[in-house]
């Protein structure tokens, strides 16, 4: 069975290819959980973040932005006690400021998921081989600036893309990947 080949031979990371990225999603708290985590891998690799993510589950409340939103310093320094996780101090703090501007966005557009989708519907790409796809495109840059704009933090072009590949905004699976069709498939449904 082929697939894409930066799944490489890690069990994990073959699950998620295979069952969750780029599969459209629009679970808004599942969307908060994956702009979250795509800002926590910024300079590090998504299999390092993805062996964390339980962990990251477990302590940040099961991305629940409400609770992040309400997070202190105490729990800030707790966070960043614990090796489970990234301990970066502008990562963890970024996901406070990522749960307050996530609750702002749906307030005003009543879901997080209409907000999002609106700014890149999604788009399946006919890319050959991995070193086709790009790392950032205008869409992302765009949705970037205004996820600036809104107060989130580590939301840069190229995590930006990388968010719209994992929840499903663009298929980026490689035109000899079994997941091809199939996500093809369901991004028409």
């Amino acid at each position: 069975m082929d697939r894409c080949n930066w799944a490489g031979t890690d069990p994990l990371m073959i699950q998620y290819h295979d069952s969750e990225w780029g599969v459209p999603l629009h679970d808004d708290r599942k969307l908060f959980e994956f702009l979250c985590l795509e800002g926590a891998q910024a300079g590090l690799s998504w299999k390092t973040i993805l062996h964390k993510r339980e962990h990251y589950k477990i302590l940040f409340d099961q991305f629940d932005a409400r609770k992040i939103a309400g997070y202190d310093e105490e729990k800030i320094d707790s966070l960043l006690q614990d090796r489970r996780i990234v301990r970066n101090r502008l990562k963890v703090r970024a996901f406070i400021s990522n749960a307050k501007a996530f609750l702002k966005v749906r307030e005003e557009h009543g879901s997080f998921d209409s907000f999002i989708w609106a700014l890149a519907p999604d788009t399946t790409n006919r890319f050959k081989s991995l070193s086709d796809v790009p790392a950032q495109t205008e869409r992302s840059r765009r949705m970037s600036k205004i996820l600036k704009k809104e107060g989130f933090k580590f939301v840069g072009p190229t995590i930006c893309y990388a968010f719209m590949q994992a929840t499903g905004m663009v298929n980026d699976h490689t035109t000899s990947c079994f997941r091809y069709d199939e996500i093809s498939a369901l991004s028409r449904a």
